[in-house]
């Protein structure tokens, strides 16, 4: 991309949970990035990490505890009024579990032309099937399955009717929240390839999130490698495969199979002790310390800077 025009940008951003008791959940902690128009910016890491409630919080389910996040260049949440529903409008979500995030008591023509509705996109009744019938064949479903229900489909079909809400208000960009990991595995190759195709049809914007490193390859052009509610390393796709800079990142890609049997059974895996800690204690310093081989006296006195080391390969590790 020449001169990419950034779409989004969160800037520092945090986000704490009280419980009760007062104790402070760290679930998201000064993170910074920016996604540019057209691309597809993959978010990775474990369980636990902090990637939903970050793609919560940008999308403004969830108001930050500090740090800002910026829109087409508009604070998002200062935002009000019509300004506020244009903005639900251009930035939608396809959310993680298909079988959760569907009304079971609305037929499919009304879950997919909820936003049409709220947002007056249709004239007419039949202007508003028309284009719910279009959405359909869009994501590979059939007319006649609009008036049926949710709990009629597989997970992939519905899966897709999802995907058909979000873009029923031709949204600029979509957040995928783990879209295909309560899928089946031979369903979910079906569902990134249709993302992919109407990416280019529509000229969308994606934050892709996920735990699983080949899929975040295939679908994206930058990955962010988030542990512990920090992002830890960020560069373009490729680069992170060929080059893995933080210990974090080479364990990740260290689980993921090759294709190649003899290449598999020789290769080293990085097998991390002990589980990934609470975020309402996290460790001092850098918080992967606690699990990483090549930890040094400095990882727990400080936290490392987030660097450029390499054009547009950022990274927060104090090796670098």
């Amino acid at each position: 991309m020449s001169n990419p025009t950034p779409i989004l940008e969160a800037e520092r951003l945090s986000k704490h949970f009280r419980l009760r008791g007062g104790a402070v959940v760290r679930a998201v902690e000064d993170v910074s990035f920016v996604v540019y128009e057209g691309e597809t910016f993959g978010l990775v890491g474990e369980s636990g990490s902090g990637k939903s409630t970050l793609g919560r919080t940008l999308i403004r389910l969830y108001e930050p505890t500090s740090g800002r996040v910026r829109f087409l260049g508009e604070d998002v949440h200062r935002l009000r009024g019509p300004a506020l529903r244009r903005f639900h409008r251009q930035m939608q979500m396809i959310f993680q579990d298909p079988y959760a995030s569907l009304n079971p008591r609305m037929t499919v023509a009304d879950i997919v032309a909820e936003g049409i509705d709220i947002h007056g996109l249709a004239r007419s009744k039949k202007e508003r099937m028309e284009r719910v019938y279009a959405l359909l064949e869009t994501v590979g479903l059939l007319p006649e399955h609009a008036g049926r229900f949710p709990h009629e489909f597989s997970g992939g079909q519905r899966q897709r009717i999802g995907i058909a809400r979000a873009l029923a208000v031709e949204p600029k960009l979509v957040i995928a929240d783990e879209p295909i990991s309560a899928l089946d595995v031979s369903i979910q190759a079906q569902v990134v390839n249709l993302l992919k195709k109407l990416q280019q049809e529509k000229k969308l914007t994606y934050l892709f999130i996920a735990h699983d490193l080949s899929m975040v390859r295939y679908i994206s052009d930058r990955i962010g490698v988030m542990y512990l509610g920090q992002l830890v390393e960020l560069a373009g796709s490729d680069e992170i495969y060929a080059r893995p800079l933080h210990p974090y990142t080479q364990a990740l890609l260290s689980a993921v199979p090759i294709p190649d049997p003899a290449k598999e059974r020789t290769r080293e895996r990085i097998v991390l002790a002990g589980d990934i800690p609470s975020p309402i204690n996290p460790p001092s310093g850098c918080r992967f310390r606690t699990r990483c081989p090549h930890a040094m006296d400095v990882c727990a006195a400080q936290v490392p800077e987030w660097k450029e080391v390499e054009p547009g390969h950022h990274v927060a590790c104090h090796l670098y």
